[in-house]
């Protein structure tokens, strides 16, 4: 369990990671819910968010200072001049209002961020930011219902933010005890050996073939039909043109946010996507989990209407 290997790790958060940074870096937290608002996200009256509340404490650990919005109409070339990294936990199509009501970005503002990592800002997408811009589906889609279109792999005809993260989240099952197996331990962050935990696990479609894999989703012994698939990417590391892309399908439950193991995870693709420290990232999704693009079979019934025009 994730618990039991945290203490066999010794693994802490009360003292840096990594080596002290030059400087302090900044990253944006952008946690617009156009689909379903998750809770940990959620800000009640007025309040931040747990998620919110956990990296303010945590950043000034590693030299980071956060910066929090909900707010896509601010977004804008100048807007992201002064971060390092943009960092998403967000859901659907972030140019609607949605379902939290909060300001869209434009189409300029969603060109704009796209362009600020392909020049070199770092990317940090968290649990639902592969359910974010969904290929084909508009904001009068239900995003927070299954579609069995979601079932296919688009590659360059996919939107441009999927091919940008990395991958498109299809659906997720119950809650369950579930193995991420550790592929690159020499990555920053990430754990010596493979561990289990109670999550919310998604499974995902359409990778991108460049992916530098970091821990795979074992599907052997998960209950759901949706897991009745070949073991697949569920972390990864790649480079968008000179930007530094990280994601990780771990963060639903508050228990994992608090977690070392998950802190760890994160707080390493942090300081690798705003270039306070360097990684081999070769790509080796072919190697590791060849079969990642074969999907199970789409049993679930088909709501809403798609778009996407083949």
């Amino acid at each position: 369990m994730i618990g039991a290997a945290a203490a066999a790790f010794g693994l802490s958060v009360s003292r840096p990671l990594f080596a002290q940074a030059a400087k302090k870096r900044k990253v944006l937290f952008f946690s617009k819910s156009s689909g379903f608002e998750h809770d940990v996200i959620k800000r009640k009256d007025g309040k931040p968010s747990f998620v919110e509340n956990l990296l303010s404490d945590l950043g000034p650990n590693h030299d980071l200072e956060f910066t929090y919005s909900k707010d896509g109409s601010l977004f804008s070339p100048a807007y992201f001049e002064p971060f390092d990294a943009i960092m998403f936990y967000t859901t659907g199509d972030l140019t609607s209002a949605g379902k939290d009501k909060n300001p869209p970005m434009s189409a300029d503002g969603k060109a704009a961020f796209l362009d600020a990592i392909r020049n070199g800002k770092g990317f940090v997408g968290v649990h639902s930011s592969t359910d974010t811009f969904h290929t084909g589906e508009s904001a009068e889609t239900n995003t927070s219902a299954p579609r069995t279109w979601r079932y296919r792999n688009l590659g360059d005809k996919a939107d441009p933010y999927t091919r940008m993260i990395g991958a498109e989240f299809i659906i997720h099952g119950k809650q369950q005890v579930a193995t991420m197996r550790v592929i690159d331990p020499s990555f920053p962050g990430q754990p010596g050996e493979s561990f289990s935990c109670m999550e919310e696990w998604y499974t995902l479609t359409d990778f991108s073939k460049d992916l530098h894999v970091l821990l795979v989703q074992e599907t052997k012994g998960m209950s759901g039909l949706m897991y009745q698939r070949a073991p697949y990417p569920a972390t990864w590391a790649r480079m968008h043109g000179k930007g530094r892309v990280f994601y990780t399908s771990m963060g639903h439950r508050e228990d994992v946010w608090t977690n070392p193991i998950y802190q760890n995870i994160l707080f390493g693709g942090l300081a690798w996507a705003v270039g306070n420290v360097d990684a081999d990232v070769t790509p080796n999704i072919e190697k590791v989990t060849p079969n990642a693009w074969k999907l199970a079979p789409a049993t679930l019934p088909t709501t809403g209407v798609s778009t996407f025009k083949t």
